[in-house]
């Protein structure tokens, strides 16, 4: 089916979108537009939907609003947004009874004309696939960057040309219910994360396989060769499969011991010359290589490396101030993120300030290497949370520190606060010229706010007031 043909099988449906969000506003737009009817459902009230409210009831959007708003599915489709479970009851039960029940993204890879880079993983989703499009982009590549990353694709599905690339990042909530694989699937490592959805360890995992387990013989997936569960995946994949590894030479990219990076046999570039600092970027960028190679010249790889600055939240430099530099890791919304990110890069100890809505996962390993690299840490935790979460993981990560083998009092020293402001001013308060202050919370961020963008935002702008 091409995009033309789905926009016309609209009209006269009934549409209803799972959630007011940045995905589904402008699919709803261009659903009414090619004659759909459409509805929204929403745990919010009407009132707490504000102006993205009035505008979509303007549109001529219905909206189903308050704790009900999942009972009575009789629309001929079902948008479902990646934050809301597949299995729910209420949505299984909508499919039994008829309903289309599908995505953004599910759709957007029916349609696509072009091929397609896919990333998923614990970690790394976000910059292996920022880096993969630069390459494209680097090649003269026309490139569409969507999916997890926060963009739609589908609204755009008309303008891609078939010689045209997408590269998209996939979440485990997207994945779980797609029956299609892109052309290159990158799976860049697994760990324990989002188990406060997820029922278990294994659908977690099994809902990342669906990046690759729909592929045909001429496609490709790329895999970590370090990490156990992500390399157990090749005896489950169908094309061409490479593995690239930070320890040993691979059919993929891997990195010498001294610090040389190559494809196979042939040398690409060294370690020192990508610009982004610590080694689990070396680990992006080798997956990253892995999945251009062949589509992307050795030359345009290199100048991706070196100049390449990062993406938003991800160890940014916010600022320095009197000799201490201010980094906004906002994204490190996992203990194993915060571990192979930031308290991975200095041979010094930093001030940390973490702390976040709890995903059922342990903080064990997290609290050992605390207590190796942090000399202060704050631990964030609102006074009212905002409903339905609960900030446990501050509680959480101090119990873990304590009980660390390397814990001895004051090392590091353990400071409890309520709000973003709170938290600046106590690490400003601790830090000498040199020092490095960090936001890496090592857990979500919904207990007191939107999303990890916002968080870190809201930490950027409190760091600039100082």
């Amino acid at each position: 089916m091409t995009a033309n043909e789905f926009y016309r099988s609209l009209q006269g449906r009934t549409v209803s979108f799972i959630g007011v969000g940045r995905t589904n506003l402008p699919l709803m737009e261009k659903f009414l537009n090619h004659g759909a009817s459409v509805s929204v459902r929403d745990r919010r009230t009407e009132d707490a939907l504000g102006e993205d409210g009035v505008y979509l009831k303007n549109l001529g959007v219905q909206l189903i609003c308050g704790e009900d708003y999942l009972q009575n599915i009789t629309e001929d489709i079902l948008f479902r947004t990646p934050g809301v479970p597949y299995l729910l009851p209420e949505i299984q039960a909508a499919k039994m009874r008829g309903t289309a029940v599908t995505s953004e993204m599910e759709v957007f890879f029916d349609l696509c004309p072009c091929k397609i880079y896919a990333v998923t993983g614990s970690d790394g989703k976000t910059t292996t696939t920022s880096v993969i499009a630069k390459m494209l982009e680097a090649q003269g590549k026309t490139v569409h960057l969507g999916g997890n990353i926060g963009r739609p694709l589908l609204p755009e599905i008309e303008e891609i040309q078939p010689d045209h690339v997408a590269v998209v990042e996939l979440s485990s909530f997207q994945l779980i219910s797609m029956r299609k694989s892109p052309d290159v699937a990158v799976v860049t490592n697994l760990s324990p994360n989002h188990l406060d959805v997820h029922k278990d360890m294994d659908e977690y995992v099994n809902a990342k396989k669906n990046i690759f387990l729909h592929q045909n013989a001429f496609t490709r997936t790329v895999l970590n060769r370090d990490n156990d569960l992500t390399a157990a995946c090749t005896e489950e994949t169908r094309g061409e499969t490479l593995l690239f590894s930070r320890r040993e030479k691979t059919n993929g990219a891997w990195c010498s011991e001294n610090g040389e990076v190559f494809f196979g046999d042939t040398f690409v570039l060294r370690e020192d010359e990508i610009l982004l600092p610590g080694k689990h970027n070396v680990e992006n960028y080798l997956a990253a290589i892995s999945a251009v190679w062949g589509d992307v010249s050795p030359e345009n790889i290199v100048k991706t490396a070196k100049t390449f600055g990062g993406v938003e939240h991800r160890m940014e430099l916010v600022r320095t101030l009197d000799g201490v530099r201010w980094y906004n890791d906002s994204i490190a919304t996992s203990p194993s993120r915060a571990i192979i990110g930031t308290l991975s890069l200095y041979d010094f100890k930093i001030v940390m300030i973490a702390g976040g809505a709890d995903k059922n996962i342990p903080f064990d390993e997290l609290g050992e290497k605390v207590c190796e690299k942090v000399k202060t840490l704050i631990l964030l935790s609102p006074a009212e949370p905002l409903p339905g979460f609960k900030p446990a993981a501050a509680g959480k990560i101090e119990a873990a520190v304590r009980a660390a083998s390397g814990y001895r009092e004051g090392n590091p020293t353990i400071v409890n606060v309520h709000t973003m402001e709170d938290a600046v001013a106590a690490a400003k308060a601790c830090t000498a010229p040199g020092d490095v202050v960090s936001l890496c919370p090592a857990a979500t961020g919904f207990d007191m706010y939107q999303s990890f963008a916002q968080r870190g935002d809201i930490y950027r702008a409190v760091v600039q007031k100082l």
